[in-house]
């Protein structure tokens, strides 16, 4: 989610924050209250997947999961707001992922003799390809939080700032990222890199200094941000507490520790900033000429609550289709736990290369509809986005 935001594209702010400190503390800033209840919620098991932890992350993935993935399909398609850049540009929002779509079908449908590699050899090269993107979308999210607060601050002029969120969100939310994911097993089919691809064996003997070094870098790095904060003429404490919440996570990830609770802290952290952002984009979008339908859409893009229970609702929804995914390398499956065994029957049936693909290609979709509808270095995307940008 690249957020680079021009000069000229927002004036200069009585408030630091985006809507608020108690909105900005839920939404864009929750990792200050996930990371503490998380900790505390995996205290006392050697495994906290099998505690209180599991249910609390049970919860925010059912909710968040696949909202967060919709919200840019949500603002592209259900919108007043971007319906005049979506026409202008249909091959960015809808020729390119259609293509995307029409691929992931054509890489999941056809059998095992089919094609030159099996399914399950498609599932892998799939999956990794989805790990490489999946990590660079995670760290562009935060170089776009790091750039609406260094608007907000009344800095976006200033390209060595945004320099150094760049190079900062790049560096700890994603190449640690991907050091602590080697360290901790947790790529995309470990084995392939190790021995095989980017990562030596001695990676494996060699855990404990990697992860010191590693700790030493992000303690760097965050200096650097942070006194770099403190020497600005307009100094910006939500960037501050950013800063510091993203090398909270990260050094969590570093930890020898359990792979579920850094998983759990990540990725709901960007699902529940992302599904925020989502709900106020398109709050002071303008009245539709005619349509029911599109009224009815208007209706609840001007309440940012509705668009929340629309987005969770969906996420409920859909969770046992987009857990099948899951069922190639063994996952967990939450879906479950709300629909029982029409969950499991659904990973059995003969829909199951069909539902992957669609998994897929949605994923794909988000990481460039995310990009297309955040792109604050256009114009059009800039108003289209104004309730995100602007003030109540």
């Amino acid at each position: 989610m690249d957020i680079p935001l021009p000069a000229d594209s927002v004036a200069q702010r009585s408030s630091t924050w985006v809507r608020g400190p108690i909105w900005d503390s839920v939404w864009m800033l929750n990792a200050i209250w996930l990371v503490p209840i998380a900790l505390l919620l995996a205290q006392g098991h050697s495994d906290p997947k099998n505690g209180s932890l599991d249910v609390f992350y049970f919860g925010l993935t059912a909710l968040f999961w696949i909202g967060h993935r919709l919200g840019s399909t949500w603002l592209a398609f259900c919108t007043e707001a971007y319906r005049p850049l979506v026409r202008s540009e249909p091959v960015r929002f809808v020729l390119l992922p259609l293509l995307v779509t029409a691929a992931c079908f054509a890489v999941f449908l056809p059998s095992d003799d089919a094609l030159p590699w099996t399914r399950g050899e498609r599932f892998v090269g799939m999956a990794i390809l989805d790990y490489v993107l999946v990590t660079y979308h995670f760290a562009a999210q935060h170089f776009g939080a790091l750039s609406l607060y260094r608007s907000r601050a009344g800095r976006a002029r200033c390209a060595e700032t945004r320099r150094h969120d760049r190079m900062y969100s790049l560096l700890v939310g994603g190449v640690l990222i991907f050091l602590a994911d080697i360290l901790a097993g947790a790529v995309a089919y470990p084995g392939l890199w190790i021995n095989h691809w980017l990562v030596p064996a001695w990676v494996a003997s060699n855990l404990q200094e990697i992860r010191m070094a590693a700790l030493l870098a992000l303690s760097a790095a965050t200096a650097v941000m942070l006194w770099a904060e403190a020497r600005a003429p307009h100094r910006s404490l939500p960037r501050v507490l950013y800063i510091v919440s993203l090398a909270a996570m990260v050094a969590i990830a570093l930890q020898p520790r359990s792979l579920f609770l850094y998983l759990a802290i990540w990725t709901s952290q960007h699902w529940i900033l992302a599904m925020g952002l989502a709900s106020q984009t398109p709050r002071a979008e303008p009245s539709p000429d005619g349509g029911t339908v599109r009224r009815f859409f208007h209706e609840l893009n001007k309440r940012p609550w509705a668009i929340l229970v629309v987005l969770a609702a969906a996420s409920v929804l859909l969770l046992p289709l987009f857990e099948v995914e899951a069922s190639l390398d063994g996952g967990t499956f939450y879906g479950d736990r709300i629909f029982g065994a029409a969950a499991e029957q659904l990973r059995r049936s003969s829909w199951v290369p069909a539902l992957i693909a669609v998994a897929f290609a949605t994923g794909f979709v988000h990481y460039l509809l995310d990009r297309n509808v955040y792109r604050m270095s256009d114009p059009r995307v800039r108003t289209a986005a104004c309730g995100l940008l602007t003030q109540r």
